[in-house]
């Protein structure tokens, strides 16, 4: 049988008993903190600090993982010979101390170069601060001349996180059902990172929900707040369960926005309300 087509990363495999936090007991949740947050515009040690505080704030209200926005250590920028940082560039080195500090599970966006190219990628950072794995984002924006800059990913990522699978995608990634469907059946649930402007907010809520939907499973989503390049975003983070129903809730005296994914509530949406069509040997016989 051929094996799956795409990067899996089963953290579970690795050495973990330096950690306090039991990664390696497959729990069959997790409790996920929208890191939405203005990045600001070129400015890596404001964003990395203010990361860090969310970190601290995630940790307090129960979550064991953060995900923050696409390029949350620049902005949407399309300077990337300036700004985009190497496999150990500074900002993986802060994200990483970040992740071990407050024992988080971390995803986070980065402008990135890797054998003399630029890719526009989500990393993910385990709670020891080990970086995990990295995905690279497959569609680009070419409205935003992305295209003319950043070479596009080679496919998608999926992440074992406990008891959980997850996929990782960024931005633009959203208007291409394709992408998400080739390994939804394998995943519990989507994580999408972005800086996704004001001016097309409806369309970023429509698409989050009918990915959830279509897929029948968790989608989790992060965006930017503020200003940066010109452009206004709105953010609008959000977690949709498998039946598409909004399940983040502010975080006890805090601004922060935080829910509950399970593994065992995909698996019984999925075994109630099943969208594969069975085959014809499973249909009854016309009588």
């Amino acid at each position: 049988m051929a094996g799956p087509r795409y990067q899996w990363i089963d953290f579970e495999t690795r050495d973990m008993t330096a950690t306090k936090t039991k990664v390696s007991d497959r729990s069959d949740a997790l409790t996920v903190a929208l890191g939405e947050y203005d990045t600001g515009w070129h400015d890596s040690t404001k964003s990395l600090r203010s990361a860090g505080e969310l970190a601290r704030r995630a940790r307090s209200a129960g979550a064991n993982l953060l995900v923050l926005p696409e390029m949350c250590t620049t902005g949407f920028t399309m300077q990337a010979e300036k700004y985009s940082e190497p496999e150990n560039g500074s900002s993986i080195a802060v994200l990483a101390a970040i992740a071990a500090e407050h024992e988080l599970w971390l995803i986070a966006g980065l402008p990135m170069q890797r054998h003399g190219r630029y890719l526009n990628s989500a990393v993910a950072f385990a709670p020891d601060g080990s970086r995990v794995a990295t995905y690279d984002k497959q569609r680009l924006f070419g409205y935003a001349k992305e295209t003319e800059i950043y070479s596009p990913g080679a496919g998608p990522c999926v992440i074992q996180m406990g008891g959980l699978s997850v996929a990782l995608f960024v931005c633009f990634d959203l208007r291409f059902p394709e992408l998400f469907r080739d390994v939804g059946h394998d995943v519990d649930a989507f994580v999408l990172i972005a800086n996704w402007p004001s001016a097309r907010q409806r369309h970023w809520e429509i698409l989050t929900q009918a990915r959830a939907i279509e897929n029948q499973c968790y989608m989790i989503a992060v965006n930017r707040i503020g200003e940066g390049d010109g452009l206004k975003y709105t953010g609008g983070s959000v977690i949709f369960d498998p039946w598409g129903e909004r399940i983040d809730t502010p975080a006890p005296q805090s601004s922060l926005r935080i829910g509950e994914v399970s593994a065992s509530v995909v698996a019984k949406v999925r075994k109630d309300f099943p969208l594969t069509p069975r085959q014809p040997s499973e249909l009854s016989r016309p009588r």
